[in-house]
């Protein structure tokens, strides 16, 4: 079993795009994809610590978890593979491109579920919006 972690991150939408929140999406080039900030859990590594460490890696930015979001479980290159997530809300930070994640965007919630590629990241934005108290 592949154990991963990552977060719905999200961000209260800058004032000039108006009221709410938007969503951090990031784009792999290997995939070519659009997801959610999310890795491999390391050695001795915590679940959460892991995600935290993944959404800095990924996005640049710091954050804060906030609730527990339900579990993905899928096959992954024939494996099977399990991953925690959490609401996060970004506290800030620099995104820089890499070889992993090249590009990094904030959408409102319903351009980022239009965005993302998988389904199963679909389910975990509703929750987030189902389940957490944002602004």
């Amino acid at each position: 079993m592949i154990l991963a972690a990552g977060c719905v991150l999200w961000r209260r939408a800058p004032e000039d795009r108006g009221r709410g929140i938007e969503i951090a999406l990031v784009h792999r080039p290997k995939y070519d994809d659009w997801s959610l900030p999310k890795g491999k859990l390391k050695h001795d590594e915590t679940l959460r610590a892991c995600a935290v460490r993944e959404v800095r890696e990924e996005t640049g930015q710091e954050c804060v978890l906030g609730a527990r979001l339900p579990t993905s479980r899928y096959l992954a290159n024939g494996r099977p593979k399990e991953v925690s997530y959490w609401s996060a809300e970004a506290v800030g930070g620099t995104f820089s491109p890499s070889d992993e994640v090249d590009r990094l965007l904030w959408l409102a919630p319903a351009q980022a579920r239009g965005r993302l590629t998988q389904p199963r990241d679909r389910e975990l934005l509703d929750a987030l919006l189902d389940t957490t108290s944002l602004p």
